[in-house]
């Protein structure tokens, strides 16, 4: 049973990690490249970043849930890795509300000379949170093909 929680934890976390990365590798910079208007883009970004909040905070229950099994049920190495990723997984949720619910808002409300600024915070904040949640994965991933 530990093993198809594991899956679950891996599975969850990959979908994660290939959504951030799709982000900051391609859509982040194609829209930069497409809409050269600042207010253009930034209406985009926030019609494409509409609904999207409710979806990864189901994603990250369901990671902090299996992940936590997987590290309450395991033992020995599994039980710490999973402990470890799972921390990992919560530094990076914490990071996902501070974006979603103070960031984001503020930013839509931001003067135009502003939004540069928040540009490079929200890369800052998505490039740290792909690397939590990629060190997460790998973590998880090794102590689970001992």
């Amino acid at each position: 049973m530990v093993v198809i929680v594991q899956l679950v934890y891996l599975v969850l976390t990959t979908l994660w990690l290939g959504s951030m990365v799709y982000s900051l590798v391609v859509v982040q910079p194609r829209v930069a490249r497409f809409f050269r208007d600042d207010e253009q883009r930034e209406e985009f970004l926030v019609v494409l970043a509409n609904g999207n909040r409710w979806p990864v905070v189901a994603l990250v229950v369901g990671l902090l849930f299996s992940g936590g099994g997987v590290a309450i049920a395991g033992s020995g190495a599994v039980s710490v890795g999973f402990t470890m990723a799972v921390g990992l997984d919560l530094v990076a949720a914490g990071i996902f509300v501070d974006v979603s619910w103070r960031h984001w808002p503020a930013r839509i409300f931001a003067l135009p000379e502003e939004i540069p600024g928040f540009r490079r915070r929200l890369t800052v904040r998505a490039a740290t949170m792909t690397v939590l949640i990629g060190v997460s994965y790998v973590v998880a991933l090794t102590v689970s093909l001992r």
